[in-house]
């Protein structure tokens, strides 16, 4: 028989490709993984990048949507893991009932989350300060990248992850989180009230994207719902452990939270 569906969600900058070596990993350890793209993403990081307008626009409401109904075609509810913005996606699908247990590694912010570290506004200016990208899609440069992105690794490594998964991603949900605590109906909005299945949250003390300061935060709010939650932390990491030459250590802690609670 299969085993448990798994739904890796990727995060903004990355193809749904850099799941791949969770995917095999988890296939070997018995659960039946799969890593779809975002709405509109191309099947290839060099696809991606040879046609960036094919994902702008794409808002959080219409990503989550898109991960929901994919959902609805499991034999039952899947374990959700999601990086940086795909965190963010698996706490609301979680939060919407659509999974039984979810990992959130670096989640974007959600509505209710006041968290705002320095290096977290300067690594977002690029885009925050320009308005117009609300409806287009940016890419990093490989210098923005290896300073905001990949920082925690060696230059060669960080070139590497950037020519291997780095792709245009839709500015919208990053303006819509911005704004979340400012917008009476945020799309950015996760209900951390309903009662659900476990969550784990992952933070990384070097992560200039999403700081470990804002994943702490995320994880205290979700700690206040009647489910089971908690919290790690990989202190010398930055935003791309989920990917990089750390990516195993990050998928142990969350295959030993997921057998602890029986999943």
């Amino acid at each position: 028989m299969p085993g448990t569906p798994v739904v890796f969600v990727h995060g903004l900058w990355l193809h749904a490709s850099s799941w791949t070596p969770w995917v095999e990993l988890f296939a070997e350890k018995g659960y039946a993984p799969v890593a779809p793209g975002w709405p509109g993403e191309p099947g290839t990081a060099e696809a991606a990048r040879a046609d960036p307008d094919a994902v702008a626009g794409q808002g959080i409401s219409a990503v989550t949507d898109h991960y929901a109904a994919l959902i609805e075609e499991l034999p039952e509810k899947p374990i959700v893991i999601g990086h940086s913005f795909g965190g963010l996606i698996a706490e609301k699908l979680i939060g919407q009932g659509c999974a039984r247990a979810c990992v959130a590694i670096s989640p974007a912010q959600f509505k209710g989350n006041l968290a705002l570290p320095p290096a977290q506004l300067k690594t977002a200016f690029p885009v925050l300060s320009r308005p117009g990208l609300r409806t287009k899609s940016w890419i990093h440069t490989k210098d923005s990248w290896a300073a905001g992105f990949a920082n925690a690794v060696p230059r060669a490594e960080a070139d590497a992850l950037y020519d291997s998964y780095a792709v245009p991603s839709p500015m919208r949900p990053l303006f819509q989180a911005a704004l979340a605590n400012f917008a009476l109906h945020s799309e950015a909005t996760v209900d951390v009230h309903r009662a659900r299945g476990p969550v784990l949250v992952i933070g990384a003390g070097r992560d200039r994207t999403v700081p470990e300061a804002t994943s702490r935060a995320a994880y205290t709010i979700l700690a206040k719902s009647p489910g089971v939650t908690e919290w790690a932390a990989f202190p010398d990491r930055g935003h791309s452990y989920a990917v990089d030459s750390s990516w195993r250590e990050v998928a142990d802690r969350a295959l030993d939270f997921l057998s602890r609670h029986g999943l």
